[in-house]
Order: C-alpha cells, then sequence, then structure tokens
C-alpha cells in the first residue's frame, strides 16, 4: 500500500498507509498502545484505536479523518466547553487505568505530580474535529501527571491565552473550558491558576534546553516559537489574579 506523508510538523518517519497511520515505535509504544486499548475498551472516543504493529515493526493507529486544530486558538466559546467535556472524560477514563510493567512512558516535559496518565500534549495541533466528536492524536508523550498540570498546557493552548488576545477575553474563554466544560473541582481551581504560567514556562525551558544541546525536534521549534512561549509565560503570570478571578 501507498505511503503518504502526513501534512505539518510531524514526527518523523509518521506515514499514513490506507485507513492507518504507521509510527516508528520504541520503549513507550507498549505502554501507549495498552492506554489506548483501555480508552476504546471503556467507550472512550477521543483516541484513535491502536491496531498492532506491522511487518517492519512500527506502530499501527486507526487514521482518524476530521478537521485538523486551530493552531490560533480562536474556538468559539461553545467549542471550548466540549473540549473541556472530553478532556474530563479523557481523565474520567485514565484515572482507571492501570499500565503494564515496566511501562516505557517519555513525557518532553517532567509534570508536576503522578494522579493519573494523561496526554502531555493536548493541544490544537494534536486535535482532529472528527465525525464522532473531538480526538487527540499523538499519544507518544502520554505518560503520569496530574489533572491540572495538563489543564493549565490545554487551557493555554486550546482557549488561545496570549500576550496579543485581551486579558478578560483570555479569562473568559478559560472559564468556559476549565469551569463549564470540564467542571474542575472549585477546591482545584486557585492552583490552576497559579499553573498556567508554571507550565508555559516549562514549554519554553523544553525548547530553550532543546537549542542549546542541539536536540531536534525542540531546536527548531526554539527558532520558530521560543519568543512566543516566553512571551506567554510572562502574560500568565502577570494576570494570575485575573484568572483566579475567572475561575471562581
Amino acid at each position: 500500500m501507498i505511503e503518504q506523508p502526513l501534512p505539518g510538523n510531524v514526527t518523523t518517519g509518521v506515514v499514513r498507509v490506507g485507513d492507518t497511520v504507521r509510527r516508528p515505535a520504541g520503549p513507550w509504544t507498549d505502554a501507549v498502545d495498552a492506554l489506548l486499548a483501555h480508552l476504546r475498551d471503556v467507550g472512550f472516543a477521543g483516541a484513535p484505536r491502536p491496531l498492532g504493529r506491522d511487518e517492519q515493526g512500527r506502530q499501527v493507529l486507526e487514521y482518524v479523518p476530521g478537521e485538523c486544530g486551530d493552531h490560533t486558538g480562536t474556538y468559539p466559546l461553545a467549542e471550548l466547553v466540549s473540549i473541556g467535556r472530553m478532556l474530563r472524560d479523557l481523565h474520567d477514563a485514565t484515572a482507571g487505568f492501570v499500565p503494564p510493567e515496566p511501562a516505557g512512558w517519555r513525557p518532553a516535559i517532567a509534570p508536576d505530580g503522578a494522579e493519573l496518565i494523561c496526554h502531555h500534549d493536548a493541544a490544537p495541533w494534536n486535535l482532529v474535529r472528527a465525525a464522532r466528536g473531538w480526538v487527540l492524536i499523538d499519544w507518544d508523550g502520554a505518560g503520569p501527571g496530574t489533572r491540572g498540570w495538563e489543564l493549565a498546557y490545554a487551557g493555554q493552548s486550546m482557549a488561545g491565552m496570549r500576550p496579543d488576545r485581551p486579558v478578560e477575553e483570555s479569562a473568559r474563554r478559560l472559564r468556559a473550558l476549565v469551569v463549564e466544560g470540564y467542571g474542575l473541582a472549585e477546591a482545584d481551581r486557585p492552583a490552576l491558576a497559579a499553573t498556567l504560567a508554571r507550565r508555559a514556562g516549562a514549554m519554553y525551558s523544553l525548547l530553550r534546553d532543546g537549542a542549546r544541546d542541539g536536540v531536534q525536534p525542540w531546536a527548531r521549534i526554539f527558532t520558530e516559537d521560543g519568543p512566543y512561549w516566553q512571551g506567554v509565560a510572562g502574560y500568565l503570570a502577570a494576570h494570575t489574579e485575573v484568572w483566579l478571578r475567572a475561575l471562581r
């Protein structure tokens, strides 16, 4: 069958073959496949189905047709609510997942805890609007994490919280995703407001260190987006009280 490159800045070696996606396998792949099988078995529709390995030893996944995510973070409020609900369904599903041992996870950024298994890159560039609803793709970085760490990243990226957006607008969009959609417990909201800047700063540090050490794809992304993430981290830190008020 014909191998087709996927559009965008995809991981090297990832191709489409018919109704499947083929990815190079690594020490993390068995754990990812077990996670995706669990999500399928519990009825979570927001992830591709695992389909084993091909003759080259590559991971085989369901290809999910649909519209790729909006990288600018301009989803309408109603869609942010639905994305938040999908993330809540994901976390509720992974809370009951028992990983295989040993599990070779590889999140790119060290999480702030190990409450449950997270996607770790729940952002517009990994979101597909499919016939069955929102689907997250690219699970290679999945691993232990916390709801707050994942929501801080998803909230910033999905809601488009960035320096060129008015602060009150960012706050409304954050509330739509985290409170109205996800339904984050009131007791956990102050910590999330404080985590937003820390999570964006961790992203900047990953890219900066990757550029310093020549590690791809972080070095390339730092050249393209390093100033963006530095600016986002500063913007989020400067308005923590606004985010806190919006989440109450």
